[in-house]
């Protein structure tokens, strides 16, 4: 799937190579208010496994099976054992909160001595009017511990004091005064473990993450990939030694890295384990400086696997840190210097509340005054080298809305500094060292802001008209927005626009569509979601809750997939009346269909995705940027039929067979055997039509399952499964290496089992071994419940399984000469095709005829469709199962169920934080496009990796302008054309513009083209008459045009690509 064409196109270029009940089946209790949880005493970034009530913590796969995909099981049990603090609960301080419970650390206490005010609902979604004067902590518990029951949560609503701290493995503060701030770094900074600790801000459209993980902190896994490999086809006898890997993938070793050898033969001395350095890599090739040339002569096989090893950081406590706070994480290039500046603003800020007991007040030019003279004086008054320029304009900015909590901007920073406070209790992935300043003062409109227009007027929507006046916010308010997806990129935004007041006045409107419902594995991510809901639809769940958030919001929620077959629900009218569009899909098809829609009715397209830890986003902005379909990522690389059937070399390849296999045996097949009982007569018909080899090896599937391999009892079941794995795992590896044996040459002379080619061996069954008798189960219960078989109750018993199968008959096996295998990674098909294909055809269908009479009246199959989020109905089992199998004969390492699940169900690793941060960084978009007049400077596209951490913004690509004598257009122009003409009226239309249009097309159909005589009785017809002739078009009554496509030259008759045209003929 393509949800992130940026990031495997250039992003990834760039980079350095609920739960329902408790861990212990109970459910968890809640904590009292005010009442902290019990201390964790597990040390920071190499913390032991956590347990709970003395065991160790178990994960849900199929709840988080999507986190587990990114993090791993380590990772998680850590995040189990983890109790943390947040501190101030403004959006900022809901949003890191909400990121947390999400993830399952063991206990949030959240900390607030500050009561709700109208403020705080334009940034913290768990408030509502009705807790205004409430502790905002109290407000917000009890729908903090809905998002997960698993987490204890509970709230401290005295001030804190250092003694509270000591119970936490990372404490993170959204509000709080430097003072105070140098008080608690400091206890953490020395605490024996050392407690982590973070100081995160959002000032409006300014942001601020301070980091503090003790004096030293290891980092386990730096960026979360799986370590690189590459299968070895020669190493030299030199010094250095040049190691040469074969041409079937790139390599991504990078000089400095360390790699194992394994599996060399010939030059075994480099089997030892021992991790040696990669130098002058290449795309195919490296060194090591090792002497060599005394050791064996290299033969053949051998792979190399990337060492990952532990990263020590020694953090700055934050006093020393403010002082000296050496590089600053850059997000923007175009803003190189911006963070000293920004470095500076918090820290005048800082003084002015200590100073005022409040913020400066928006457009308040007495604030804006003292704000600036507090920033010259601690300019002045630092040590180290001072600022050059000091800007005034972006102070003012900073000064003027630093009282407001966007939501977009704590959306942004929740999610880093959610997966901060993770990376802290986990030792997973670098943390941010140590400063991260950034701003979206680009967001603001074009327009000069009036000081009255920034007033309060007591509404929920304060803070950000504080920031953007009041006058933006009634065009957030009555904006049409359509929004695809209702997943975890649509509950963010769906609370996002809601918190924004985006569609919340009765101009407004806000339409949501999905056709998905709720299953339990989207609970860990899409948070608008509860337990009760699975099974019921995405779009409708997630609109009552973004209402519950924002009464006011204007939602229309629908089931409909957004495609060329509901454009009679999304038809013009509707499209007409949009503003933007938002895309919250998870499919390339969907995005590619909506990049369409958007170009073709001129509306802004507002993209991102996410994958794992990373994300992006990317603006489609009408005239001014390219659209997300300009550029194209190259299609995935799809290992050979031959490679995945007969010679694998990897887990991924076994798995791809594996899933193959079922899909063959438990759906295919049962459905190919009832479409024939269901009507003999027409498969038969059909069959004999198609009369290829395709058909014949259909045919020979549908006879065995009816006569051989048809099973009446479970004991038939057993039978089937024994001697499926005796064919998979023997007989076939057998008759390959009998084919082509080991000393096997190439017409070339080459050895043929060279690599990335591995021999395979046979395996001999046996009853004692876990993983044959586990297939052996998982393979015949699901035979015997595509038949309709009752399943015993002793099936599962593995002993009586055991006696079970060893009383199967397994015929003895003896090769056969002249059998083809295919070798030829070019080829599509498996299936050889024969002179007398026709003839084996007719005859089987006979056999079938005859094998029909046999079975019970009404006789039909039940076919199994893979799911993967079931663990108790043996699906992953048995591909775990055949991959594992199939990786032993070809020495290949196996991999357990859970990392099957990924790769067999090509799971897309997703976390809430990256969700969270896309999300924030596209409605800091959304105040550009609602409010107009930006131009493409303005506009970010953001690729971000929280892992490393790596955000890096650009300006959008623009639209390519073509131009032609005094015409100009880009992708996003349409011609329309008024009137119902005549072909040779819209052909005249042309030549007035220097134009010699010479044929008109529309769908796939011909109208014109001025090469055929006979179409020139068509030129006085009109165009949309001729559609309907020719193309047999059927124009709905709700559209007024028709489009056709026109090829054009000019005058020298170079072809000229114009835009497409629209005839309103009504």
């Amino acid at each position: 799937m393509r949800c992130l064409r940026f990031l495997r196109r250039g992003f990834l270029a760039m980079l350095p190579s609920k739960r329902s009940a408790g861990a212990d089946g109970g459910e968890s209790k809640r904590a009292k208010l005010g009442e902290s949880p019990s201390a964790a005493a597990a040390g920071v970034g190499t913390a032991s496994n956590g347990t709970r009530n003395g065991a160790a913590p178990e994960i849900d796969e199929d709840l988080h099976s999507r986190q587990l995909a990114v993090y791993g099981r380590e990772t998680m049990r850590r995040l189990f054992a983890a109790d943390v603090l947040v501190s101030g609960l403004n959006g900022l301080g809901a949003e890191i909160a909400k990121s947390l419970a999400l993830a399952g650390v063991k206990s949030i206490t959240i900390h607030d001595v500050k009561m709700v005010g109208m403020w705080d609902l334009s940034g913290n979604f768990f408030l509502s009017e009705q807790d205004i004067g409430k502790n905002r902590a109290v407000a917000c518990v009890s729908k903090l511990q809905e998002l997960n029951n698993a987490v204890l949560v509970s709230a401290l609503t005295e001030e804190l004091t250092t003694e509270h701290l000591s119970k936490f493995q990372a404490v993170v503060f959204t509000d709080i005064s430097l003072e105070k701030a140098y008080e608690f770094d400091d206890y953490c900074h020395s605490h024996q473990p050392p407690i982590s600790f973070i100081k995160a801000e959002v000032c409006g459209l300014f942001g601020s993450v301070f980091c503090d993980f003790g004096p030293e902190f290891t980092v386990l896994d730096v960026d979360g990939e799986d370590p690189h490999t590459g299968i070895i086809a020669s190493i030299a006898n030199d010094s250095p030694a040049m190691v040469s890997c074969v041409d079937d993938e790139r390599l991504e070793f990078q000089d400095g890295d360390l790699v194992v050898f394994s599996e060399v033969q010939g030059m075994a001395e480099l089997n030892d384990g021992k991790p040696r350095k990669v130098k002058n890599a290449r795309p195919f090739s490296f060194s090591i400086e090792e002497d060599t040339s005394s050791y064996g002569v290299y033969t053949k096989g051998g792979i190399i696997t990337q060492v990952k090893e532990p990263k020590v950081l020694r953090f700055k406590a934050l006093r020393d840190a403010m002082r000296d706070p050496g590089d600053f994480l850059l997000s923007d290039f175009s803003k190189f210097e911006r963070s000293p500046v920004l470095h500076l603003a918090f820290q005048a800020l800082d003084k002015f509340k200590k100073e005022h007991g409040r913020y400066p007040t928006a457009g308040c030019e007495q604030d804006a005054q003292t704000f600036l003279k507090f920033a010259a004086d601690i300019s002045e008054a630092s040590v180290g080298p001072k600022l050059e320029n000091i800007d005034e304009k972006l102070l003012r900015h900073f000064a003027s809305g630093s009282r407001a909590v966007l939501n977009p901007m704590a959306a942004m920073f929740g999610g880093i500094v959610g997966q901060e406070v993770v990376k802290a209790c986990s030792g997973k992935f670098h943390p941010l060292y140590q400063f991260f300043y950034f701003d979206s003062v680009e967001s603001l409109p074009t327009y000069q802001l009036d000081p009255q227009d920034l007033k309060p007027s007591n509404s929920r929507y304060d803070a950000q008209i504080s920031v953007f006046g009041s006058k933006l916010q009634k065009k957030m308010l009555d904006a049409n927005i359509f929004i695809v997806g209702s997943g975890a990129l649509g509950c963010e935004f769906l609370k996002n626009l809601a918190l924004m007041g985006v569609s919340c006045s009765s101009k407004g409107k806000l339409t949501i569509t999905d056709d998905d419902v709720i299953e339990k594995s989207n609970l860990s991510r899409q948070f608008l979601f509860r337990d009760w809901n699975i099974g019921q639809a995405k779009s409708t769940v997630a609109a009552a809750a973004a209402i519950a958030i924002n009464p006011s919001l204007q939602i229309d929620a629908l089931q409909n997939r957004a495609s060329p077959d509901t454009e009679n629900v999304f038809h013009d009218t509707f499209w007409d009346g949009l503003d933007i569009a938002i895309n919250a899909l998870d499919n390339v098809n969907a995005r590619m269909y909506m990049d369409m829609r958007c170009l073709y009715f001129q509306k802004p397209l507002l993209e991102s995705g996410t994958l794992g830890a990373k994300c992006n986003t990317q603006m489609v902005i009408p005239h001014l940027t390219e659209n997300y379909g300009a550029s194209r990522d190259p299609p995935e690389k799809q290992a050979p039929m031959c490679t995945v059937h007969s010679f694998p070399h990897n887990i991924d390849h076994c798995l791809t067979w594996a899933r193959s296999e079922f899909e063959g045996l438990l759906e295919k097949t049962p459905n190919e055997v009832n479409s024939f009982l269901s009507n003999p007569a027409q498969y038969a018909a059909a069959m004999r039509k198609a009369g290829d080899a395709q058909a014949r090896e259909l045919l020979e599937r549908v006879s065995e399952c009816l006569d051989k391999e048809r099973c009446n009892t479970f004991e038939d079941c057993i039978t089937w499964a024994r001697l499926r794995f005796e064919d998979y795992f023997s007989n076939r590896v057998k008759q390959l290496t009998f084919t082509f044996p080991e000393d096997a040459a190439t017409s070339t002379g080459t050895p043929f089992w060279s690599a990335p080619k591995r021999f395979p061996c046979p395996l001999q069954f046996s009853a004692t071994d876990s993983s044959h008798i586990n297939f052996i189960m998982a393979a015949s219960i699901l035979r015997a419940e595509s038949f309709g078989i009752a399943i015993p109750d002793w099936a599962k018993n593995t002993s009586k399984l055991a006696d079970a199968v060893n009383k199967v008959a397994v015929p003895k096996f003896e090769p056969k000469k002249g059998v083809n295998i295919v070798t030829d990674e070019k080829a599509t098909n498996l299936s050889s095709a024969s002179v007398d294909d026709d003839a084996v055809i007719n005859d089987l269908l006979t056999k079938l005829e005859e094998y029909a009479k046999g079975l019970p009246p009404g006789f039909q199959m039940k076919p199994i469709q893979f799911e993967k989020d079931d663990d108790t109905n043996f699906h992953m089992d048995l591909i775990a199962g055949l991959a594992n199998m199939r990786a032993r004969n070809y020495s290949i390492p196996e991999v357990d169920k859970l990392k099957a699940k990924f790769i067999a169900g090509r799971i897309i690793p997703a976390i809430a934080t990256s969700t969270a941060m896309a999300t924030g960084l596209v409605c800091l978009e959304l105040y550009k496009v609602i409010a107009g007049e930006h131009p493409i400077e303005d506009y970010r596209n953001t690729f971000a990796n929280l892992a490393l951490p790596l955000f890096s913004m650009a300006e959008p690509v623009p639209a390519k302008v073509m131009k032609h004598q005094d015409l100009s257009w880009t992708v996003w122009d349409r011609w329309t054309i008024k009137g119902n003409l005549t072909i040779a009226e819209l052909l005249q239309w042309f030549s007035d513009k220097g134009l010699s249009a010479y044929s008109m097309s529309c769908g796939t159909s011909l109208l014109y083209n001025s090469m055929f005589t006979r179409h020139k009785e068509r030129l006085q017809k009109k165009v949309v008459d001729v559609a309907r002739e020719v193309a047999k078009v059927e124009v709905p009554e709700y559209r007024k045009h028709i489009d056709v496509v026109v090829a054009c030259e000019d005058d020298d008759g170079n072809d000229i690509d114009i835009p497409l045209v629209s005839v309103y003929f009504r």
